[in-house]
């Protein structure tokens, strides 16, 4: 079911491997660059090692699904009542809320390099591999590293803007680059991974494939690049490689070709609003995923979601929904932006008083009544993890549900956005499965996408950037926020001012401490 997933434990830094089976014949300790990327077996090891980045780059840290969700005007920081700030800095972009926190991303900085640097030796080492009669598998290994390093430098430069673009392996300490030339470097790595996956006999429903790169998703991911860089930085193209027409063909090959599908009940997606009735990991609709597993231990096994535990209900159980930590907290802004005949309201939003939750207030911050559905833990009728019962270590670890990246409807979206002959159709899909019976088709344009977009992936770490995307003033205007929350069981204001937003342009806090270990050649990011 997890083809990738569940062969990468014992990957280590250089994505290399330590079991028996791979390195019999001599010790451990004598394994290096050199002598190790010899054989296509070698390489695959290798790429699994750079799947295995890609998977970890959230296992400490922030989490930027989460932390995206925080950032948007979809939910506050949350978390418990006795906890630091952190959370709440993130939410009002102002580490003065927690002094201490100088490093808010410093182990997601650390994980996301570490990931790119197992990308580069493999890439680096491809002419070295003696493939024999499996040469085509160079170019489509190449190609899979390149889509995983296009994704990793993605995130970072959307969270950070001003990064080293690292594209050999090297301990180099390297200035920050022009986003122009990280943006530059994605768009290569998506086209090549595009044009070598092209030929592949597989389809996108193939389980062998299940948890590995595809054309479909490299094609649908540069549409999502296209879109944010020239939303962001106001340009007509990305950085002269792909147009606006481009960028359309590319999202409509995967509509026409990809084989991809709406799950016909929108509940169905997610696992905690659907139970019995959950489409399962890999369905019709996802294009791409990040996946998790539950065998996660303390022994240097990062296989699960460890962030998934963070929008838990906090400390408390409701069947189907399990303990967590009660961060991410939602804003009644999003529930209320729902007709109550679409569907997308409950399978999205924990409504504690509409469900009869016994909600104990005590032990959380900025309560509001409403949480993720989409991403929470699961617990079974008596309380239990669920995660623990199918054999995870301990449920803060163990959690085992895919982060689901890409979606079809996403696709469809895109498509329309970016100008398809098509445009209706693919609002109208969307739009229908939503609404069913009830449905109403709402005419094409840029607000009615948008709006549409804002439903549709709500709790999904997708808003916060299509909200960077059409602006900052139409980011600030839909951040800024005056209401009230409860904290420990006292109503209290909760007011978000957009200056500092405003001030950080929407970026993220560089960790201080990597700004020390460069000896001030990183230079911090303005607000911050």
């Amino acid at each position: 079911m997890k083809t990738i997933k569940l062969i990468i434990i014992s990957i280590v830094t250089l994505g290399m491997v330590s079991c028996e089976d791979f390195l019999s014949t001599e010790p451990l300790t004598t394994v290096t660059d050199a002598n190790y990327y010899k054989t296509p077996s070698d390489a695959y090891t290798a790429l699994v090692g750079c799947y295995d980045g890609l998977q970890t780059v959230w296992a400490g840290g922030v989490a930027l699904p989460l932390a995206a969700e925080v950032m948007s005007d979809n939910c506050f920081g949350g978390t418990g009542a006795s906890d630091a700030y952190n959370f709440q800095a993130i939410d009002h972009f102002d580490v003065s809320l927690a002094p201490s926190y100088q490093n808010l991303y410093g182990d997601n900085w650390t994980a996301y390099y570490r990931a790119v640097y197992r990308c580069n030796v493999l890439l680096s080492k491809m002419d070295q591999i003696e493939w024999g009669t499996e040469e085509n598998l160079q170019a489509i290994y190449e190609a899979e590293a390149r889509f995983i390093r296009a994704y990793l430098y993605f995130d970072m430069v959307r969270m950070w803007g001003n990064i080293p673009l690292i594209t050999e392996p090297t301990t180099e300490n390297l200035p920050q680059a022009d986003p122009a030339d990280v943006y530059a470097m994605i768009a290569g790595d998506l086209i090549f991974a595009i044009e070598n996956l092209s030929s592949l006999p597989y389809t996108s429903q193939d389980p062998a494939t299940y948890g590995r790169v595809t054309k479909w998703a490299a094609e649908a991911l540069l549409g999502r690049v296209y879109l944010f860089y020239t939303g962001y930085y106001d340009e007509t193209d990305l950085v002269g490689v792909v147009n606006q027409s481009q960028a359309l063909s590319y999202v409509e090959d995967v509509i026409t070709n990809g084989g991809f599908g709406l799950v016909e009940d929108f509940a169905n997606l997610w696992p905690a609003a659907s139970v019995e009735n959950y489409a399962g990991e890999d369905n019709k609709e996802t294009v791409f995923a990040i996946k998790y597993t539950f065998t996660s231990d303390y022994n240097g096994n990062t296989d699960g979601n460890h962030w998934l535990v963070m929008y838990g209900l906090r400390e408390q159980s409701f069947y189907p929904y399990g303990n967590g930590w009660g961060g991410g907290t939602v804003n009644p802004k999003l529930w209320n932006a729902y007709a109550d005949t679409d569907t997308r309201k409950i399978a999205s939003i924990i409504s504690v008083e509409d469900e009869g939750l016994d909600f104990d207030l005590d032990r959380q911050r900025e309560y509001t009544g409403y949480t993720n559905k989409k991403y929470t833990p699961m617990s079974d009728m008596d309380g239990n993890s669920v995660a623990v019962e199918m054999g995870g270590t301990n449920f803060m670890i163990g959690q085992f549900q895919d982060y689901v990246s890409i979606r079809y409807a996403d696709v469809l979206l895109m498509a329309a956005e970016l100008g398809s002959g098509n445009a209706q159709t693919y609002l109208d899909m969307v739009r229908q499965r939503a609404y069913g019976d009830n449905f109403t088709p709402l005419a094409v344009t840029p607000v009615s996408i948008m709006k549409e977009r804002y439903l549709e992936f709500a709790l999904e770490g997708i808003r916060y950037y299509d909200l960077l995307r059409q602006g900052l003033d139409t980011a600030a205007e839909a951040i800024e926020e005056s209401t009230t929350v409860t904290n420990a069981g006292v109503v209290e204001p909760k007011t978000i001012t957009t200056a500092k937003f405003r001030e950080t342009k929407g970026l993220m806090q560089i960790p201080n401490s990597q700004i020390t270990l460069s000896s001030g050649v990183l230079k911090q990011n303005t607000g911050w």
